[in-house]
């Protein structure tokens, strides 16, 4: 007969009765996060100080001198006759031109993922110089090439169109580099059965490729009309600032500090802050939206 000792002694040797490694654990609740490693505070808050010190605090500044004047002053200085005429003019042009890019953009994206020629890496390239470019010297070439002397006969001089050409060329890249990874990644077996059922080249990008590209698209022109809504270095010289027609609100902006009324300046620099900030936030907002639709569809 097997003692009660012996079995256990067995139990133990072959493992069905070694301890719990859980044993002794207190319980946790269901869906309980668990506790943050020691470095991860650390990080979060250098992220919020630099954050804080570098778009912050220059944030708040400016919106307190904006009422050096009180609320009757900052009204008065964004309602303008001048004011209004500025941000008028920016902002139509910078709608044109995100419109503007967001079909050309969407077509130079096109040709570098799907087609193959000759220097091909170098347009690849080419496509970031405006980034790399100070804006200023994009005004300088854009004066040589469309002002008064122009090589070719095209005066766009103190014109919008040269506000236009100035802001579409510094915010080429957004939309294409936006569009770019999308139609690398793009699967192209729904595009080959929509071909071999007969559906032409345009039905098949209108109703399976434009779809998957326009989150892409939109985002890269939301991300073109904010850079055009607060550019300067570029429409400076061939915009020639001439009010009520080409002047543009960073122009005008410049106009007030030099003619000592900062808070002017300041009041209508957060009208224009407060633009380009809406324009980010409904992109983040869209985004995030469609992002899970898409998760609830997979």
């Amino acid at each position: 007969m097997t003692t009660t000792t012996g079995r256990v002694r067995e139990d133990v040797l072959d493992g069905s009765c070694a301890p719990d490694p859980t044993a002794g654990t207190p319980p946790t609740r269901e869906g309980r996060r668990p506790p943050r490693a020691p470095g991860r505070a650390l990080g979060i808050g250098v992220v919020g100080l630099w954050l804080s010190v570098i778009v912050l605090l220059p944030l708040a500044a400016l919106t307190v001198r904006s009422f050096d004047e009180g609320l009757a002053g900052l009204w008065e200085a964004v309602t303008a006759p001048v004011a209004l005429a500025a941000m008028r003019t920016t902002l139509l042009v910078s709608v044109a031109v995100a419109l503007l890019n967001a079909v050309m953009g969407t077509l130079v994206a096109w040709v570098l993922v799907r087609d193959d020629f000759r220097g091909k890496a170098y347009v690849n390239a080419l496509i970031d110089l405006p980034f790399a470019l100070p804006t200023i010297v994009a005004s300088i070439v854009l004066l040589s090439l469309y002002g008064p002397n122009s090589p070719i006969g095209v005066h766009l001089n103190a014109t919008r169109w040269g506000l236009a050409v100035a802001l579409a060329f510094v915010t080429l890249p957004f939309v294409v580099r936006s569009v770019q990874p999308v139609l690398i990644e793009l699967d192209r077996d729904a595009e080959e059965a929509a071909a071999s059922l007969g559906a032409s080249n345009t039905t098949t990008f209108r109703l399976i490729v434009l779809p998957t590209l326009a989150p892409a698209i939109i985002s890269g022109a939301g991300l073109a009309f904010a850079r055009a809504v607060g550019e300067y270095g570029s429409v400076v010289l061939i915009g020639g600032n001439i009010p009520h027609q080409t002047q543009v609100v960073s122009q005008y902006i410049q106009q007030q500090i030099e003619v000592d009324r900062p808070a002017d300046a300041a009041a209508v620099s957060v009208a224009l802050l407060a633009i380009s900030f809406a324009t980010l936030f409904l992109l983040r907002l869209w985004g995030s939206r469609a992002q899970r639709r898409e998760a609830r569809s997979a």
